[in-house]
Formats: structure tokens, C-alpha cells, sequence
């Protein structure tokens, strides 16, 4: 369902993909690895249409991206190294608003969300008196409740203990029994099935 084909990609004159390829079908998991600098987090915006290869290209669904970008980009739940919330609104607010601009989301799949996320008992204070760990907890509920086939996840264990590295495996797992696909930078290694993983070294920088 998602293939990338020869992704090329400089950022001023440094070539940072080097003809990047690899498919991923319903229930895999891409893991890419490499030093900092080997161009994870652009591989993930160039494949979340967020910045523009020079040369290559990204199919969903046996279409271009590019061709098919709302169709494409309502399929695909895209989290970053920060997490995307307003730190004014608390955490059941921001998904509220973010998740209702996609979808009509009631207060109930709100809580199941917080809840699977452990978000639930910090979710009605201001996002800015959250920890960065609670933060990511309540990005993660967004990604939940966005209801997408496609994850992109940027070192999404950031900020969390070891419980809640563990439950970012989990929810993977959920997502690639469901039928999804999960491309995700990682540093450290996730207890995923090895079935269900491919790894995609981009070395160094």
C-alpha cells in the first residue's frame, strides 16, 4: 500500500536521501535506524508530504501522493519529534479540536483514548503544566483517535520510561493487527514480533 521509490532529498548542499526506497504492506512495521543526521526525521516529512524530494516518489495505494494528497493525507496520522498541541488548551481539548477538524469524535472515544494511553488522569489540565512524558502520552491518544491506516512516527518513545516505551510497542502492535502500517525513526529498540518488521538502515550522515 505504501511504496517509496528513489527518494532523493538535499537540504541546502547536503544530499540527505540518497535514492531511498522500500514498500510496506498492511500489517508491517518499517524501523529506521541510523546516526543522527542520517535523515530520519526527513524521510518521514518527505513521505508525510511535508517537504518535497527532488527526485522520487511516494505511492499510496498504487497512486501517486502527490496526485491523491487529501485522500492520502486522511489516511495518515503524522507525529513529530514535538508533539503537535497548544499549550494553553488542555490535553482533552487539543484532541478534541485536532481530531474534530478530521472526523465528528464523541467524549467517549476521547476517554477510551486517554485511557489506553494512561493520559486520563492529567488530561483536563493546561498542556504547558504537562511533563514531556504526559505530553507524548496525549499525542499518542491523538494518533489513536485519528483512526488512520498510515502511522509516521518520529522517535516516538521520547520523554517516556520504560512503561511507557512498552506501551508504544503495544499500540504499534494494535495498529499492525488492525491492518496498518508503521514507519517509525527509532534510536532505541522496540519489542515488536519480528514477522512484522522491517528495518531500514540510513547509516550515517
Amino acid at each position: 500500500m505504501l511504496n517509496v521509490a528513489g527518494l532523493h532529498l538535499w537540504r541546502g548542499d547536503r544530499h540527505v536521501l540518497r535514492g531511498v526506497s522500500f514498500a510496506a504492506n498492511p500489517g508491517q512495521c518499517v524501523l529506521l535506524t541510523g546516526k543522527n543526521g542520517a535523515g530520519k526525521t526527513t524521510l518521514l516529512r518527505a513521505i508525510a508530504g511535508l517537504l518535497d524530494p527532488e527526485e522520487g516518489q511516494v505511492a499510496w495505494r498504487d497512486l501517486p501522493a502527490r496526485q491523491s494528497r487529501d485522500a492520502f493525507h486522511g489516511e495518515l496520522a503524522y507525529l513529530g519529534h514535538e508533539p503537535p498541541l497548544k499549550g494553553d488548551l488542555s490535553g482533552r481539548e487539543n484532541l478534541r479540536y485536532a481530531i474534530g477538524i478530521r472526523r465528528a469524535v464523541t467524549g467517549q472515544e476521547i476517554d477510551a483514548a486517554l485511557e489506553r494511553t494512561g493520559a486520563q488522569s492529567f488530561a483536563d489540565r493546561a498542556v504547558r503544566t504537562l511533563s514531556a512524558g504526559q505530553r507524548r502520552r496525549v499525542a499518542l491518544a491523538g494518533v489513536l483517535l485519528a483512526g488512520a491506516v498510515l502511522w509516521l512516527l518520529d522517535e516516538p518513545t521520547t520523554n517516556l520510561d520504560a512503561e511507557g516505551q512498552g506501551l508504544v510497542a503495544s499500540l504499534i502492535e494494535e495498529q499492525l493487527g488492525r491492518g496498518g502500517i508503521v514507519v517509525a525513526a527509532v534510536h532505541h529498540a522496540l519489542s515488536l514480533s519480528a514477522g512484522h518488521v522491517v528495518g531500514l538502515d540510513l547509516g550515517a550522515a
